[in-house]
């Protein structure tokens, strides 16, 4: 059974940082990609970032390239979220999801499992 809680989430000032974990358990990690996902009130799922176990390669939203960075600790089975210079846009619910295969996918669709999700607010 997948099992991803995700942890790190709060309330910051605007140009502040965060880091956002993911620990995941019951994933085949040779052949597993992990993503976040964040939903604003009002607005659908969005893609923020995406690493594939195997290998560490990444994809990024737009949006977040050069302020958000996603890496893995695959001693720890866990994917973390480094958020820099956040802003109030930022503001939302973090989902970690994971799928099986090798494409850093971006669509929620092709995402399995999802944990419960972590609020991020970014205060002006």
């Amino acid at each position: 059974q997948v099992q991803l809680v995700e942890s790190g989430g709060g309330l910051v000032q605007t140009g502040g940082s965060l880091r956002l974990s993911c620990a995941a358990s019951g994933l085949s990690f040779s052949n597993a990609v992990t993503a976040w996902f964040r939903q604003a009130p009002g607005k659908e799922r969005e893609f923020v970032a995406a690493i594939r176990w195997s290998g560490g390669s990444t994809s990024r939203a737009d949006s977040v390239t050069g302020r958000f960075t996603i890496s893995r600790d695959s001693a720890k089975n866990t994917v973390y979220l480094q958020m820099n210079s956040l802003k109030p846009e930022d503001t939302a619910e973090y989902y970690c999801a994971a799928r099986t295969g090798w494409v850093l996918q971006r669509r929620e669709s092709d995402y399995a499992y999802w944990g419960q999700g972590t609020q991020v607010t970014v205060s002006d």
